[in-house]
Parts: C-alpha cells; sequence; structure tokens
C-alpha cells in the first residue's frame, strides 16, 4: 500500500523524508495551469473531468491498450471513461502513472484502495460525492499541498488579465506569474507565423515590419511580463542546431519571410539562434531566469494530430546530438555579457551527462548553479529517471544547489508528483547516509533537503 514508507529505503530515508521532506511547501515554477481557471476557482465537475479532460500521459496509456478513442477524448460520459482508465491503470506495473494516480485517490481524496476496474464505478461515485461535498476547487487543492508559488506558461502576446487580478487583488496566500515564452515568434518556418506577428503587433503596440520592430515589440512584452510578477522565460528548442549570425543578415531574413518567400532550415536557425541571443541578454537585464526545454519531437502521427490536435499524447522523446550547438549558444551569450541564470531540461536521458557536466563551464561570482541541469522532464519523470537524473548531477554536478521538481502538469492533483520526487530524493540521499557515503550530520542533511524541496528555487529566483 501507498504508507508513509512508500519508496523510502533504510532510516535516514524515513527521517529526512518525515522530518523534512513530506511538510515542505511547493514551489511549482512551471506548469501548463490556467490562471483564469485559479482565478475563477470553479469547483469541479467530477473525478473523470478532472482526471481525463487533458491529461495525455494517460491517453497514451488507454489508446496504447486499445480503448476506443470516444471512451478517452470523445463523447462517452464520465462514469465510462473513468472505467476504461482504471482498466488500464491497474495493468500499468511499474509506471509513475499507477503511482501518481493513487498517491492522488489517497491523498486528495481519502481512498486507500489501488484503482482498478472491479472498484473504479465505487471509487468514481465517491470522489464524485467529495468532489460536491466538499467543494473541491483550484484554490482548494493549491492551499491543501501548501503551494507557494505557481509560474504558469504564457504567450508574449497574452494579457495576463487574470494574473493581473490574482496578483492585485490579493485574494490568496499564494503567487500565481507568468513565464514569458516566445516560441511561436520563433518558429519562423511555421505556417502560422506571419499570422502570429499581427497579433503580436497589435498586444505590444509596436507596428511589426523589420527585424528590429520584432525585437522591441518582445522587448516592451517582456516589461510588461515583468511588472506582472514574471520572474522566468522559457523556450521549448526542437531542433538544435546553432549557426551564427549577424543583425543584418538575421534582417535580410525575416523580410523574406514576411515577404513570402521561403527560408532554407539554415535561415530559420540562424534568425532563431540570433533571437535567442537578443532575448537571453534581455532576460538578464530584467532579472529573469531562462527555461530551455530541448529535444520534443511533437505531432508524429499526423493523422490523429488532425483529429485530436496538438498536446494530445502523440509527441516523443527526440535524439539529436544537442552537446556542441548547445554549448556554442550558450558561449556566445556568455562573451557577451548577456548570459543569464539559465535551466536546461532534455527530453532524452542519453543527455544527461552532457548537461550536468556543462553546468559546471558557466559560472559567476555570488550565484550558485547559475546554470542547471532542470529536472527530470516529462518521459523521464519516473522513479528510474528521477534516480538517473539526481544520480548524474551528484556525480558531475553539485547536488546542493539543484534546484528541484516541478509539475509540468495541466492538472490540480499533480502536486502528488513534489511528493513522489522527494521520496525518490530522500531514498537516494538517504542510502548514501545509510552505505556511509555522505555524512549523517543533521543540520548539514537538513539543509541539503530543504534546499533541493524549495529553498534553491527561492534564492534562484530571488522571491
Amino acid at each position: 500500500m501507498l504508507d508513509n514508507y512508500f519508496m523510502l529505503k533504510g532510516r535516514a530515508s524515513e527521517a529526512l523524508y518525515n522530518q523534512i521532506a513530506k511538510g515542505a511547501p511547493i514551489y511549482d515554477f512551471h506548469c501548463h495551469l490556467s490562471a483564469r481557471d485559479i482565478y475563477e476557482d470553479k469547483e469541479f465537475k467530477d473525478i473523470a473531468s478532472l482526471w481525463l479532460g487533458y491529461d495525455h500521459y494517460k491517453w497514451r496509456a488507454m489508446r496504447y491498450a486499445g480503448i476506443p478513442e470516444k471512451c478517452i477524448t470523445g463523447n462517452s460520459d464520465g462514469l465510462t471513461k473513468f472505467k476504461m482508465w482504471a482498466k488500464t491503470c491497474e495493468r500499468l506495473a511499474g509506471s509513475p502513472l499507477y503511482h501518481w494516480a493513487n498517491m492522488e485517490l489517497k491523498s486528495c481524496f481519502g481512498i486507500n484502495e489501488f484503482l482498478k476496474e472491479s472498484n473504479a464505478e465505487e471509487i468514481f461515485y465517491l470522489c464524485s460525492s467529495i468532489i460536491k461535498s466538499s467543494k473541491l476547487s483550484p484554490v482548494k487543492m493549491i492551499e491543501k499541498f501548501n503551494v507557494r508559488l505557481i509560474c504558469t506558461t504564457d504567450d508574449p502576446a497574452d494579457s495576463l488579465a487574470y494574473h493581473k487580478r490574482l496578483n492585485t487583488e490579493g485574494k490568496y496566500g499564494f503567487m500565481v506569474f507568468p513565464t514569458f515564452r516566445p516560441d511561436r515568434a520563433l518558429n519562423i518556418l511555421k505556417e502560422d507565423f506571419t499570422g502570429y506577428i499581427e497579433k503580436l503587433s497589435e498586444s505590444s503596440g509596436v507596428k511589426i515590419e523589420s527585424y528590429e520592430d520584432i525585437i522591441n515589440a518582445l522587448k516592451s512584452r517582456i516589461q510588461y511580463f515583468r511588472q506582472i510578477g514574471c520572474v522566468l522565460a522559457d523556450h521549448s528548442l526542437e531542433s538544435m542546431s546553432y549557426f551564427a549570425a549577424d543583425t543584418p543578415e538575421v534582417e535580410r531574413i525575416f523580410s523574406k519571410r514576411l515577404g513570402g518567400e521561403i527560408l532554407t532550415n539554415e535561415e530559420a536557425e540562424k534568425y532563431k539562434g540570433c533571437t535567442l541571443k537578443i532575448l537571453a541578454s534581455e532576460y538578464r537585464k530584467a532579472g529573469l531566469a531562462m527555461q530551455l526545454h530541448i529535444g520534443a519531437l511533437r505531432n508524429v502521427n499526423e493523422t490523429m494530430h488532425m483529429k485530436a490536435g496538438a498536446d494530445a499524447g502523440f509527441d516523443i522523446m527526440n535524439d539529436f546530438c544537442i552537446a556542441e550547438p548547445l554549448v556554442r549558444l550558450l558561449d556566445d551569450m556568455d562573451r557577451s555579457e548577456g548570459l543569464p541564470k539559465t535551466i536546461l531540461y532534455s527530453l532524452n536521458s542519453k543527455d544527461n551527462l552532457v548537461l550536468s557536466s556543462l553546468c559546471h563551464c558557466y559560472t559567476e561570482d555570488g550565484i550558485p548553479g547559475k546554470v542547471q541541469f532542470g529536472a527530470a522532464w516529462w518521459f523521464n519523470d519516473h522513479k528510474e529517471g528521477i534516480r538517473e537524473h539526481l544520480s548524474s548531477i551528484a556525480n558531475q554536478g553539485m547536488l546542493a544547489y539543484f534546484v528541484g521538481m516541478l509539475t509540468d502538469s495541466r492538472s490540480f492533483l499533480s502536486y502528488v508528483r513534489h511528493d513522489y520526487f522527494r521520496r525518490i530524493l530522500c531514498s537516494f540521499i538517504g542510502e548514501l547516509v545509510d552505505n556511509g557515503e555522505f555524512d549523517k550530520d543533521e543540520e548539514i542533511l537538513k539543509e541539503l533537503v530543504e534546499g533541493i524541496c524549495f529553498r534553491n528555487i527561492q534564492n534562484y529566483l530571488g522571491l
């Protein structure tokens, strides 16, 4: 059963978890929650809509189990979808989905049984009853898990109306900050690029007719985001080629695209790299940390992409080489004194040693862990993936300054992933202590565990 000793190995692990990590506050500095949903704080409808309305992790598993699409994203009723998920879940031996689902049932609804097809209907109605009687809502979940910070993911053209309301009205005891994610402004080969430029022009008040104009528009939006509490920028790098290019060359590339001409992949990479370098410098000036999410290969099944849309469970990890182009990008930023605090994530665990060793090459006086190897991401946030990630940092880097876990989720129940991570973290460190590989000094251990759970990210973001 998922008891207090779940995933904890040895006395030191149990002590670290129960005395330090278990009750620590959560700073969820990267997620895909909606500020509007938080502000409006509407009660959840039922467990099916809460669990299956947008969770592509579960959708992927259900499809692989042969569940009909109508029972996944289609028009089947909530109970039917929930039963189909339970039928899938009971077979997910070794999967984090099995752990997360049952941890959520226990921590949010007090259910101690493992979910399976035979008890699905009973659990569905019990959860729905609890949702109705307790009036469960986004804010109740946030407060229940002691969440202090939520950083959403937002386009530069967004109005941030609900972030403004949340931060101005101050109704709650937690912070909700936007994160500046200008992917659409960098993806110059996308079909909707010129249409997006018009949208960005409108939101920024800058008429965009040249490369200088789009840079000025993005600078303006960075300042706008900063005024509303933004402390992070984020980028999805779905390719990793870096070609140094000067501004005049990129100006010509941008003008070609606005004129309807076809660009080469190299021209697109030059535009992206140059723009990212300029933005990094602006982030540094504004005090924003930069996140680079590297290696997603999206929408690999075009037929299902057309039916279900993006973020529906048809993305995988890519396997291109990242070391040389990433170093060239970061080094160009650093040589121009424009490298901000940076968190690097790779979707492919083959890059673990590359990223954990790279971070030590870019340091700055007074900033512990300026460049970070970010949390095990997406396809890697399972038990083995997290342990391998921690081991890579410990072996090649410095675990004490790691900024810790995030949910990267669209679900208000997914804060159990922080608990899942903390159990694995405490087991990892506890085993070192029990094996005599690390000092059992209580003060040092407390500082280490608290740091990774929440204090390091507090300091890193200047909160």
